[in-house]
């Protein structure tokens, strides 16, 4: 709940209540069983990584007390300790929702069980796949004489904690700590079928089955083994040691990553007390370290990768990608561009045409370069087995790789060096930014001309994502846009290249001002009484600028809807502060990520669609593209796409000063899910021929 009168809602509290949208998911009942769990798995990544970057950064920032608070407009302390208590409820709905799941599961014969439950012929399995698989990925650590253990337990990893003890007390207890190998392992066990029955078991309780095994030689009687997991700080470091190359200081940076401090220990709620007092102590750990009483089991990341298994209603129907009618069984992608504007969405539609796309301009004879931007790419890139075939064929393929990307930095490492191999040219960003944009330009010889075709999107060049975020991609030879683009690759090869645009807003130079233009149109149009809107969809509204011209928008009569995702720090539906300002947020199967703003520009209406939130860090510290949407169809299509999140009356939340995330209703009783009308929109319409009755 937010007071009256507060102007932001903070950053951090607002994205735990994106992450609560996400909980929902798997407290609904609607959703089937199985797409629960992967929600409580969603929760969990999240959550992690949320206490990764955002809890370690306020960590950080304690040590400058007032220096902090007057910078972030809150005392880090005092923030920390209500992130504590929310995260604390949360957990708790968390656990119950488990709870509910596994009842549900047990209904529908899937039975995730523990290690007290095994029959007999069910411990005989366990006992045979521990002694083949699982024990030799153990490496137990014994940890009486260690005076500081925390150091040996890696971030992202489970372990169980080990008591070994003896009744009589005639030897001291001895401590272990084991991790659960599900680098190596799959978490879950399915166990032989009986009947129609499925059984479970988790790699955890396998181990706590056969944990004599491991400590045959150790002369106890008892042994009690509970889930702990450390989070650690994952900021970066990057030294300025001027004889290293930057690929050197990340590669630095990402070792140091892995001693970062601790930020929080998940614990199970049922540990013993003196189990976790040698905890605490040996690590050297207290109250600030947000120490979190969790459930049996942690690291639920794992349950995103749950087994398919039972019936098929309990996982969403698989959605298969459509073609787009103007790509479908075309062998020249370039004719289909020349000609007209070409919008992919993902994932209602194929990312294959992108790969059709630069798989053809790797052989055709009339390219000559193709020019990339890569932020994060798949596992195994089908984007970069095109670029290389490129080389291959003659090309000059010129790749720049941002080495900053969280989390993919060792992918993007490996990735730059695969293609620099090869003989691509690889620029690794822009020194002093973060380069966010989606954009490739291929430079094809046509007639004795160069001509150019691009690509601007609002998602990564990554054929595992699309399947599941929703993203857009523009094709288009247009000069007004490919002109640009191209002056945008001037930038990232020559950084002192920063050219003049009258089409694209381009960050971190210009994007700011240019839309803060488009607002005070939208004000000086509601002034003069002339229609006057402003409709986002963003991951993210943070920045403090951007927001308060919204709302001296609103104050002068401009309806603003937003669709936001994730942080929303403008508080919305306030009866003074924004009372022309609506805001919800649409959490369903797929992550929305694509980034939209329409300006109604006096019944003109200016489309763009863009890699950038509005956040800080998007608009002045990082290389952003919007590219504005000039084609009518494509725009009408936009529309009809923003318009199906205002029909939902099933996934979306209104976010507002109470910050509850209470589900939005309409006046509708049909019951409108904006993610399946958007995939109906894109699905072919059936052709009722017309019958013409001839009567003699």
């Amino acid at each position: 709940m937010i007071k009256k009168g507060v102007l932001f809602i903070n950053r951090e509290l607002s994205w735990l209540s994106f992450n609560e949208r996400v909980l929902q998911e798997a407290e609904d009942t609607t959703v089937p069983l199985i797409e629960r769990l992967k929600f409580l798995g969603i929760y969990s990544n999240n959550l992690d990584e949320f206490f990764r970057v955002r809890v370690a950064t306020l960590k950080r920032v304690m040590k400058f007390q007032k220096k902090a608070t007057e910078f972030m407009g809150e005392n880090p302390a005092v923030l920390l300790d209500k992130i504590q208590k929310v995260v604390i409820v949360q957990q708790r709905k968390f656990e119950n929702a488990y709870q509910n799941i596994l009842k549900e599961l047990h209904q529908n014969n899937i039975s995730i069980i523990n290690e007290k439950q095994l029959n007999f012929e069910q411990g005989v399995f366990v006992k045979n796949y521990f002694t083949n698989k699982v024990m030799p990925a153990l490496f137990p650590v014994m940890l009486n004489n260690t005076s500081n253990f925390s150091y040996l337990l890696k971030d992202k990893s489970n372990y169980l904690f080990i008591k070994l003890g003896r009744t009589d007390k005639t030897k001291k207890n001895k401590y272990a700590l084991l991790e659960i190998p599900t680098d190596s392992l799959s978490r879950f066990v399915v166990l032989p079928k009986e009947n129609e029955k499925h059984f479970i078991i988790l790699l955890d309780d396998v181990i706590r089955y056969c944990l004599k095994k491991v400590f045959l030689n150790f002369e106890c009687d008892f042994m009690e083994a509970y889930n702990i997991k450390l989070t650690r700080d994952a900021e970066i470091d990057i030294d300025n040691d001027l004889s290293k190359s930057f690929i050197e200081k990340i590669s630095k940076g990402l070792k140091d990553r892995k001693k970062g401090q601790p930020v929080r220990l998940v614990y199970d709620s049922q540990i013993a007390p003196d189990m976790l007092e040698f905890l605490m102590k040996k690590m050297k750990l207290g109250k600030e370290d947000n120490p979190i009483q969790g459930g049996r089991y942690h690291n639920f990341k794992d349950f995103i990768s749950f087994p398919k298994i039972g019936d098929k209603e309990l996982s969403y129907k698989k959605l298969k990608p459509l073609k787009h009618p103007d790509l479908e069984n075309k062998p020249n992608i370039f004719k289909v561009i020349k000609q007209k504007d070409v919008m992919l969405t993902y994932p209602y539609q194929s990312y294959e045409h992108i790969i059709d796309f630069l798989r053809e301009a790797s052989v055709d004879p009339k390219v000559q370069t193709i020019q990339i931007t890569l932020y994060r790419v798949a596992k195994n890139s089908t984007i970069v087995q095109a670029l290389i075939n490129a080389i291959k064929n003659g090309k000059e393929v010129i790749a720049v790789i941002e080495l900053q990307a969280r989390f993919d930095e060792e992918a993007n490492i490996y990735w730059s060096n695969k293609m620099q191999e090869e003989g691509a040219k690889v620029i690794y960003g822009v020194p002093g930014l973060k380069v966010h944009s989606k954009m490739f330009l291929i430079s094809r010889k046509e007639n004795g001309k160069i001509v150019q075709y691009a690509h601007i999107g609002t998602g990564n060049f990554n054929g595992d994502t699309a399947r599941t975020y929703t993203d857009h991609s523009l094709l288009t030879s247009d000069k007004r846009i490919t002109e640009e683009v191209g002056k945008v690759f001037d930038f990232y090869t020559d950084n002192f290249k920063i050219g003049k645009f009258k089409h694209l807003l381009v960050s971190p130079f210009f994007m700011r001002k240019e839309l803060t233009e488009l607002i005070n149109i939208e004000i000086q149009n509601a002034k003069k009484k002339k229609p006057a809107y402003i409709i986002l969809k963003l991951n993210n509204l943070v920045d403090d600028d951007m927001i308060k011209k919204l709302y001296k928008a609103s104050s002068h009569g401009v309806k603003i809807k937003l669709i936001i995702r994730g942080i929303c720090s403008l508080v919305a539906g306030d009866k003074i502060l924004s009372k022309n300002i609506e805001a919800i947020s649409v959490v369903d199967k797929f992550l929305e990520h694509s980034r939209v703003f329409i300006f109604c520009n006096n019944g003109n209406e200016k489309y763009f669609t863009s890699s950038a939130d509005w956040m800080m860090r998007n608009l002045d510290h990082r290389s952003e593209v919007a590219v504005p949407i000039y084609d009518k169809k494509i725009q009408q299509q936009i529309r009809k796409i923003i318009d199906t999140f205002w029909e939902d009356n099933t996934k979306a939340r209104i976010l507002g000063i109470k910050q509850n995330n209470e589900y939005r209703k309409t006046n509708s009783e049909i019951k409108v899910r904006t993610q399946d009308a958007v995939y109906n929109l894109f699905k072919p319409k059936k052709i009722t021929p017309n019958i013409e009755i001839c009567s003699n």
